[in-house]
């Protein structure tokens, strides 16, 4: 059995895109940065590296992303891998896109375009992802562990 999933959390990079097919279905484009944190070989800093990707959403889920979402806002993907090929100027393109089974809105409207969606302002009945305390409390430290308890 194969598995193909994908689950990012970043911001926006442009205004989502709505279209419709030839039978009706909503189809909404995405453009999602998600940071990634790596150690300057020559400086030894860390230093953000953004990766940038396309999401395709379908249905009532699209039209609720054009509708509700805008440039900067934080959200949620989770989806699968998809790749396909076209010619564009005579040349043969390849491209690898996520098709979005859900897309959850984090932050509130107000943290769209201000660079921090995960600000402290945000209260959980502005987002779509519950918020369980329990994942924000210190874990236990304790003794009697050693590197050969370590399962790996």
């Amino acid at each position: 059995m194969n598995i193909n999933r994908v689950v990012l959390t970043g911001n926006l990079t442009r205004d989502p895109e709505l279209r419709s097919t030839g039978g009706g279905l909503s189809v909404c484009k995405l453009g999602i940065a998600v940071n990634t944190r790596r150690k300057n070989g020559s400086t030894g800093d860390w230093e953000e590296k953004p990766n940038f990707f396309r999401v395709t959403v379908f249905g009532r889920q699209a039209e609720s992303c054009h509708q509700y979402l805008k440039k900067g806002r934080p959200v949620a993907i989770d989806g699968r891998l998809e790749w396909s090929s076209y010619e564009q100027e005579g040349q043969k393109r390849e491209s690898i896109d996520i098709i979005a089974d859900s897309v959850q809105f984090l932050g509130s409207r107000e943290d769209a375009g201000s660079g921090n969606g995960f600000s402290s302002s945000v209260r959980a009945t502005e987002s779509d992802v519950p918020i369980d305390t329990a994942d924000f409390e210190p874990a236990p430290v304790g003794g009697g562990t050693s590197d050969e308890d370590i399962p790996f």
